[in-house]
């Protein structure tokens, strides 16, 4: 089988740092930096990151997130996320975004010069200690407070701007029609076939209203593990974390990937969780009634994508790839049962539910 993701596919994927690895940076280049810059000095311990490098630095009684841009990200995007930040912190400063820390002379980042025209951007973030949404078991309650909250941010970035905002990031729900050359990483032909039906559900319902949806940009990756919550608190959300997916396109994809990640998680009601967290979010950002039928479409194309970018990084990353592949293999089952639910069934019950919520 012919495994390689065609051109435009390959272009995605490399506009989006996710194919060249990133150069390693010297500890001892990055605590000068650090102490020059920001005057903070202390025990830097490497964290896990999809791309780029990120650290946690603990400095006296005070821990900071370290962040250091990929070698192939271009510096306006890198700009995009932090300006994203700025922007909350500045105008909904009662969101709980995760806040930025200045340099000495209040900066918000900068350039790593590694010589050869290589330049790497340096940020540095508070650190927010607590809980992720994914390490508990979030209720009806809870996932209507998650959701309200990005509705919230939503709201919030409606009129922000910037020059990076428009650019083609492969993670963009908007792309996954893109995506069709990656089925080939995924060897059982069941799961390829479930694939194939979620390519064609998009390419019927989402695809032909790809240019007329309302747009804006968007955090891009409210997901479990990109939110800290504090389960004794009236608002739960604790902290927002990564807005590394930050990207103008449909509104609608922004809830669309929470949702995703809710699906198929209990075989007898595959679509309750989602029906919770869309509660919530239409509190604070109605969705528009024509597009929400859309909305259960580009959750199950975000739930295949999350499949089927881990059989593409299990190829190139063989030492992770048991890890990987048991992700996979968890997305696929979430997949099967959400898609056993007749679609008209599902947009029936979100109309419902949207309907309690606006009364």
């Amino acid at each position: 089988m012919n495994k390689s993701p065609d051109a435009m596919m390959q272009r995605l994927l490399e506009e989006s740092s996710l194919v060249s690895s990133s150069q390693p940076i010297d500890s001892l280049l990055l605590k000068n930096m650090l102490k020059r810059h920001y005057g903070l000095s202390g025990h830097v311990e490497r964290l896990s990151s999809e791309k780029g490098h990120t650290f946690r630095l603990k400095a006296d009684a005070s821990e900071y997130l370290v962040k250091v841009s990929p070698s192939d990200e271009p510096e306006p995007v890198t700009a995009l996320q932090i300006a994203a930040i700025r922007y909350l912190d500045d105008t909904a400063h009662a969101l709980p975004i995760q806040r930025i820390k200045a340099t000495l002379d209040r900066r918000d980042s900068v350039p790593i010069d590694l010589g050869g025209g290589t330049c790497r951007i340096l940020s540095v973030f508070c650190f927010v200690e607590g809980l992720l949404w994914e390490q508990m078991d979030a209720n009806a309650e809870h996932l209507t407070k998650l959701g309200d909250m990005l509705g919230r941010v939503n709201s919030a970035l409606r009129l922000f701007g910037h020059p990076a905002a428009a650019r083609s990031l492969v993670y963009d729900i908007g792309q996954f029609h893109r995506w069709a050359g990656l089925v080939d990483y995924t060897p059982d032909p069941k799961r390829r076939l479930l694939a194939q039906r979620s390519f064609k559900l998009f390419e019927e319902v989402v695809l032909p209203r790809l240019s007329s949806l309302e747009t804006q940009v968007i955090h891009g990756d409210y997901a479990p593990n990109n939110v800290v919550v504090d389960p004794l608190s009236d608002v739960f959300v604790k902290a927002i974390l990564d807005f590394g997916d930050t990207v103008h396109t449909a509104v609608i994809f922004d809830p669309a990937n929470p949702v995703a990640h809710l699906i198929g998680r209990t075989q007898d009601h595959p679509w309750q969780d989602a029906l919770a967290f869309v509660a919530g979010y239409e509190q604070s950002r109605p969705i528009n009634e024509s597009e929400l039928p859309l909305l259960p479409v580009a959750a199950l194309a975000r739930l295949t994508m999350l499949a089927l970018i881990r059989h593409w990084k299990a190829e190139r990353a063989p030492d992770q790839s048991e890890e990987l592949l048991a992700g996979a293999e968890y997305y696929w089952t979430n997949l099967e049962r959400a898609m056993a639910v007749p679609l008209d069934d599902v947009i029936a019950r979100f109309r419902h539910r949207a309907a309690e919520s606006r009364a």
